[in-house]
């Protein structure tokens, strides 16, 4: 502990705010070539445009509703947005889903 002349200041609490500060710009860096990669992917090919189509599901697959003697008793949240790359897939889906009306003239009714 520092002592000045008004107050004390604490250098172990100031420096874990710093390092904490830190880390949580690392973290955010660290996916930003993957998604630029994702960003800048290309769809230039029939089969891998529907291979991508079929792969990212065009809802979460994990939001349901939990139903009991038929009545609805508890929902399971979309948790899809908390994936860190969701917007990066979800922009890659729709390139392919255009690429394959666009290009190749197919009806996408089946992916959706």
């Amino acid at each position: 502990m520092i002592t000045t002349n008004t107050q004390s200041i604490i250098l172990p609490t100031l420096i874990s705010q710093i390092e904490d500060t830190h880390q949580t710009v690392n973290k955010s860096n660290l996916l930003q070539p993957i998604r630029q990669w994702l960003d800048e992917i290309e769809i230039h090919n029939t089969q891998l445009a529907k291979f991508i189509a079929k792969l990212i599901p065009p809802q979460c697959p994990f939001e349901r509703d939990i139903v009991l003697f038929g009545r609805k008793i508890a929902h399971i949240p979309p948790m899809c947005k908390l994936n860190p790359l969701y917007d990066e897939l979800v922009g890659l889906r729709f390139r392919a889903l255009c690429y394959l009306v666009d290009e190749c003239g197919e009806d996408i009714q089946s992916y959706c």
